[in-house]
């Protein structure tokens, strides 16, 4: 039996088949994205979506689907899916459907009448490039094959209605067409590798509907440019791969290119080799810079979420080479913002207060999975200068205070991950002294006080454990309160007594001020109030203003956001925490913590895990359908446990 499997029961029936969603992406930046069923219920779905760099930073649907239609004896079976106003689907391909597998490749089975038609997707791996092939199992007489491509060349962000701007015109090249709707855009050709008929047919399909849209208060439909069809002949037993990208191909290497593209992938025949593939996926190569994606379909690459997700999308597969390809675009990013120069990259949000912190806690990952001896070499200069920009107080809203405690401003300005802002203020305003914040920073100064200790540098060492001396007097004083947790922000005389996540990373971290006993309070609360089986939650529902389901129009989301939802990525964390105060002993609890991300391989996005779930029952998946904090967490604590078998 296939790991990612679904039968004709699942596929046919749409309340099922809707909710799951398929992800693959280039590694720069494009990717394809629908449901299993190939109807798309998102404005960010597409066969092929790219990023136009001379248009914007968005990314945009070239290639919104292409429908099929099998002909024989002179009947027409289409295999398309829309949803049109009224809850209306049409053409009801799915009906056809016998089986969808992705463990290799996603692959989907049609049974009409005599015909079986297997369907395979592959992206192209740094291309903007799709390729769909097809092969007939089995027919019982002539059968010929018609696609009819649904453009939209729109920002994913936008829609496109009917309208007298968009070009038809079109050119024909070797086995296919060329076109470009709108000025701008690069050219689309769509090809095959077998000789065709092209029908120019020129018409829009109008009221196309998207509910996932419609679920958040958006905006949900649109109309559809379709130029024409394209008819070929295929023989049972025959293959033809249709190709649409932008850039001219040579048909007759299309079948070589397929198959070269499904040799490189690994299969997705296990929960790891599942998150292995969705890590890779995060990844985004411009020529000589490296970034990573904070989730599809529609994050960029933030600071935090980078630093955050780095070490587990790629140490934790012992991909050391990747963490420093990455880290080599990340350092001059961050060394043009300690110098107070444009950031220059297409990683956002560097100045939030907490991402050099960050930057440290990866490289001490880093340091642990190679040796400290390797770090200094490659990134000692690197940690010395964030530390020296922290403590010379060179941050515009990072304060080192006498105390050895960090102030930050985030009354005004989101500026934690718990970023959820409505009409432009922040959900939750942590500002002041904020417990995650002293938890890195008390982690970063002994580290790099050991790191540069064992380079020689003992004046350095010394004066930064001094200040960790204050940090944690200071830390233990101001955070711990009488019933054993620690407040989550302290500004003056305000004290956040929400029982939240964030006072987790004291435990989890290498260097904590908190003692054993401290330790285990902390986490025997999280245990208590913010555990969930899909990971922490943001709130306890004991405190105030717990909201724990992500759902409705946008402005209803940002308020539960973070009032309760449940998080995987915090889970890493609290794994790593739990191992730390438990051992050997904490293992079995920490397997059986982990079962229930093995049930998401199969829904949501098929293999992956989506960005939060709702904190009560049934803990449903929410949000991006794909997100690399999660997922690099996830890998993380497999290979923290795998140390100990």
């Amino acid at each position: 039996m296939s790991y990612l499997r679904f039968d004709k029961t699942l596929m046919t029936n749409l309340e099922e088949s809707l909710q799951r969603e398929i992800l693959r992406t280039n590694k720069a930046g494009a990717y394809h994205c629908t449901t299993i069923v190939d109807c798309n219920t998102r404005k960010y779905h597409g066969l092929l979506v790219i990023p136009v760099p001379n248009l914007d930073d968005e990314n945009h649907v070239l290639l919104s689907s292409l429908d099929e239609t099998v002909i024989q004896h002179g009947a027409e079976f289409n295999l398309g899916l829309h949803k049109y106003q009224g809850n209306n689907f049409s053409p009801n391909g799915h009906k056809y459907i016998r089986e969808f597998d992705c463990e290799h490749i996603p692959a989907t089975t049609y049974r009409v009448g005599g015909v079986i038609l297997r369907k395979e997707k592959i992206f192209v791996h740094h291309e903007n490039r799709i390729l769909i092939r097809y092969t007939l199992l089995d027919a019982h007489s002539a059968t010929t094959l018609c696609f009819r491509p649904f453009l939209a060349f729109r920002s994913v962000r936008e829609y496109t209605h009917e309208n007298g701007q968009a070009s038809r015109e079109y050119q024909l090249v070797e086995n296919g067409i060329k076109t470009c709707m709108y000025p701008g855009y690069p050219e689309l050709y769509m090809q095959l590798n077998k000789k065709c008929e092209f029908h120019f047919m020129p018409d829009w399909y109008r009221g196309i509907e998207y509910p996932k849209e419609q679920e958040r208060g958006y905006d949900f439909n649109e109309d559809l440019y379709v130029p024409g069809y394209f008819e070929v002949d295929i023989k049972k037993g025959e293959s033809i791969v249709f190709s649409a990208g932008t850039s001219e191909v040579t048909p007759r290497r299309l079948k070589q290119t397929f198959e070269a593209e499904v040799a490189d992938r690994t299969p997705r025949d296990s929960f790891y080799h599942c998150l292995k593939n969705s890590a890779h996926q995060f990844h985004n190569q411009q020529e000589d810079e490296h970034y990573i994606l904070a989730g599809y379909p529609w994050f960029k690459c933030r600071a935090r979420d980078m630093f955050i997700a780095l070490p587990g999308l790629t140490l934790a597969l012992d991909e050391v080479d990747q963490f420093e390809d990455v880290m080599k675009t990340a350092e001059k990013a961050i060394r043009n913002f300690i110098n107070e120069e444009p950031v220059g990259y297409k990683i956002y949000e560097m100045e939030h207060p907490d991402v050099l912190l960050w930057a440290v806690w990866a490289l001490q990952q880093y340091a642990k999975e190679t040796s400290r001896e390797q770090c200094r070499q490659k990134y000692g200069e690197l940690l010395k200068d964030m530390m020296e920009f922290i403590r010379q107080r060179k941050h515009e809203n990072l304060f080192l205070h006498d105390n050895g405690l960090l102030f930050a401003n985030g009354t005004d300005k989101a500026i934690t991950w718990m970023n959820s802002t409505v009409n432009g203020h922040p959900v939750i305003p942590r500002t002041g002294y904020i417990v995650e914040f002293n938890a890195l920073w008390y982690n970063a100064l002994r580290f790099i006080a050991d790191l540069v200790r064992e380079g020689g540098d003992v004046y350095l060492a010394d004066e930064l454990d001094a200040q960790a001396e204050v940090t944690g007097k200071s830390f233990v004083e101001v955070f711990r309160n009488e019933y054993g947790y620690l407040l989550d922000y302290v500004d003056g005389n305000m004290m956040d007594w929400s029982v939240r996540p964030n006072m987790i990373f004291a435990v989890a971290f290498d260097y904590s001020p908190l003692d054993r006993a401290q330790k285990k309070q902390v986490l025997d609360i999280v245990t208590k109030e913010l555990l969930t089986p899909k990971g922490i939650r943001s709130l306890s529902p004991k405190s105030g203003g717990y909201n724990p389901n992500y759902v409705g129009p946008q402005i209803q989301g940002d308020y539960a956001y973070h009032q309760g939802t449940a998080w995987p990525w915090l889970m890493g964390f609290y794994l790593e925490a739990y191992l730390r105060i438990y051992k050997m002993s904490g293992l079995s609890f920490v397997e059986r913590q982990l079962i229930s991300y093995d049930d998401e391989m199969t829904s949501h996005c098929v293999g992956s895990i989506p960005e939060l779930f709702d904190g009560n029952p049934p803990f449903k998946g929410r949000g991006a359908v794909s997100f690399a904090m999660n997922v690099a967490e996830i890998l993380r604590v497999l290979k923290l446990l795998s140390k100990y078998y």
